[in-house]
């Protein structure tokens, strides 16, 4: 693309946005800036890489409405908008090669099952295995070695990638995304004590529903409800190697980083942010926007939307911070009280 393109492209999306240099250089795609060479174009939206700016060799950067023009490299074109984060994302996905999950149509080796509806233009790949009375939307596409057990329903345009496995009654909405290895709707972790010591299985009778524009990510394992349904908002976003319990139910738009555990009966708002590696108590709820820091233990329900909550046991960000300073503390205060202990007991021996 040339660099009037990019900025015709981007005129799309962003009311106002300036282009600074020349216009005509093509660009053949995007680098990191302090990797990037003539002809390709990087972004700038985090304070810490301005550095690279003066020395950068990218034909193209994208950068925030308030960066200095005096900071760019000679020969070096600038777009300015307001987010360029979200600029350079909207043009990686111009630059971006589709991944071919499966080849079009059914392949021979693919089994389908008894009662099977299958949409418009959907790919089924080698050795998936589509389970009786499975739904299938126009334009979805099934990866290879990919398993869906009975009565599961996809939306349209949906990707399932490699070897996923989605259990019996499982529901996915429309534009969503699975990566490799995950497994949705497998038993929840329910057993009964009983008083010999052993545990009794409780049979797990839900589902799991996956709402519209959701992704999920490799190794991502989500139980299906003991009875009822787990639930996963419209756009929820998931990182690899996340646990969700059996009858969680997930708010739409919320994220949720790599390795977060989430036990059993757990409620999450809209728009939260969970931390990478963040463990969650079970019959739980968390209000809208609530942020959680990587590594946190919630151990309680809190209801005020929109705080952030850090630390073991989680507690709001301000009280944590407040807490751990006064640990760093302890050090000089053992010290200190040892002092006093010592002058007293010379104050008693006089």
């Amino acid at each position: 693309m040339l660099i009037t393109e990019i900025r015709d492209y981007l005129g799309r999306f962003f009311a106002n946005i300036e282009l600074h240099g020349s216009g005509e250089t093509l660009i053949t795609g995007p680098a990191k800036i302090e990797e990037a060479r003539a002809g390709q174009v990087s972004f700038i939206a985090n304070e810490k890489y301005l550095r690279y700016l003066s020395d950068t060799e990218a034909s193209l950067v994208i950068a925030g409405s308030s960066v200095s023009l005096e900071m760019i490299a000679p020969g070096t074109s600038v777009i300015r908008v307001a987010d360029p984060y979200t600029a350079f994302m909207l043009l990686l996905q111009k630059f971006s090669r589709p991944r071919t999950v499966a080849a079009p149509g059914i392949a021979s080796t693919a089994r389908i099952g008894r009662d099977v509806t299958i949409g418009n233009d959907v790919s089924i790949g080698d050795y998936a295995v589509i389970g009786d009375r499975c739904v299938i939307g126009d334009n979805s596409v099934i990866g290879v070695h990919s398993v869906l057990l009975q009565d599961v329903a996809l939306g349209s345009n949906t990707v399932i990638n490699a070897h996923v496995t989605c259990y019996e009654g499982t529901v996915i909405g429309s534009r969503v995304i699975i990566h490799s290895g995950t497994v949705i709707g497998a038993d929840g972790f329910g057993f009964a004590p009983q008083q010999d010591g052993s545990y009794l299985k409780i049979p797990q009778l839900g589902n799991v529903e996956i709402g519209d524009d959701t992704e999920i990510g490799a190794n991502v394992t989500i139980d299906r409800a003991t009875m009822g349904c787990t639930v996963i908002g419209k756009g929820v976003k998931i990182d690899n190697l996340v646990q969700i319990a059996h009858n969680c139910r997930i708010g739409d738009h919320t994220v949720i980083a790599a390795q977060a555990g989430i036990s059993g009966s757990v409620t999450l708002g809209r728009y939260c942010m969970i931390g990478g590696q963040a463990g969650f108590a079970g019959h739980l709820e968390l209000a809208d926007r609530t942020n959680v820091a990587a590594k946190a233990g919630i151990s309680k329900s809190f209801s005020e939307p929109g705080i952030s909550l850090r630390g073991y046991p989680a507690q709001p960000m301000r009280e944590q911070l407040r807490l751990e300073a006064m640990q760093r503390g302890i050090g000089s205060m053992k010290e200190r009280i040892g002092m006093l202990e010592a002058e007293i007991a010379r104050l008693k021996s006089c």
